[in-house]
């Protein structure tokens, strides 16, 4: 069973939440795939990490980079994981056909998008009944995160 966490964003962008979840991830010693919708949006991700935080440091590449088997971070348009990644993050709305081979699945959604946030209920509940463990996490006014609710 595979452990999947909404993540709503409220108060502060994808670009902004994101590199903090990836911090934690990494931190804990997970290797991490990180899902997004298209080559540009990918790119600009992995720009991202790179200069989000002068003080910081998310190894980290994708398939533009090669060496995918040995990034500890791993952006791509697809759930293929060359990483053997235990965590996947997902910031375009998919579900994986491949979501029991993670232990964990990271789904973040813009809470401000009407239909991202009825997608995201949908997926909800597609989780839920393939048996994989569901958690919901609000973002508060200071950007953490606040558990609301698990299935």
């Amino acid at each position: 069973m595979t452990a999947v966490q909404f993540y709503h964003l409220l108060t502060s962008p994808l670009d902004r939440a994101l590199p903090k979840l990836l911090e934690k991830a990494y931190g804990a010693g997970f290797r991490v795939l990180l899902v997004t919708s298209s080559e540009e949006h990918a790119e600009h991700l992995n720009q991202l990490l790179w200069t989000y935080n002068q003080d910081s440091f998310l190894p980290h590449g994708s398939a533009k980079d090669g060496h995918g088997e040995s990034q500890p971070i791993f952006i791509s348009t697809t759930s293929e994981s060359p990483n053997n990644a235990r965590v996947l993050v997902i910031t375009d709305g998919s579900t994986p056909e491949n979501a029991e081979s993670f232990e964990r699945i990271l789904d973040m959604f813009d809470g401000n998008n009407a239909e991202a946030l009825a997608k995201a209920r949908q997926r909800w509940v597609l989780y839920k009944n393939n048996g994989h463990s569901v958690t919901y996490m609000r973002q508060t006014e200071s950007g953490g995160w606040e558990q609301k609710a698990v299935a």
